[in-house]
């Protein structure tokens, strides 16, 4: 089984709310929540993808030295197999805006279990809200 490398974010907000996006039509798993990020490519570490990513996706930059690893997932699909860093963030320049079809919204940590997520996500959740 393959093993794909996806880095994701828990962007925090002053407020202490995480940003969530909703995957859009046309996607595996639409219509689900999950935190912002994507695949590493060839060569990219996941820092450097998950800033590629929040540029690409939401429109927003970040360093690497505002990037604090905080958990992961792994997860079996039946096609391949999730291994998923989680960082926390809570300093990056410009405000989130979909650039992909998807819709944002802040999220609370007590409220993360409203949200319809992917299964991979799910153990994430109880770790940020004792976290936060």
């Amino acid at each position: 089984m393959k093993t794909v490398l996806v880095s994701a974010v828990a962007l925090i907000d002053p407020d202490g709310r995480i940003l969530l996006a909703q995957r859009p039509e046309g996607k595996s798993l639409a219509g689900l929540w999950e935190f912002p990020g994507g695949k590493v490519e060839p060569g990219e570490t996941p820092e450097a993808a998950l800033i590629r990513e929040l540029h690409e996706e939401i429109g927003i930059e970040t360093w690497q030295s505002c990037l604090a690893p905080l958990t992961f997932a792994s997860h079996s699909y039946d096609d391949f197999h999730l291994l998923m860093p989680l960082f926390a963030c809570r300093k990056w320049q410009g405000t989130p805006t979909a650039r992909e079809g998807q819709v944002l919204k802040w999220v609370r940590p007590t409220a993360l279990r409203d949200y319809p997520m992917p299964p991979a996500d799910l153990p994430l959740i109880p770790i940020l809200r004792d976290w936060l």
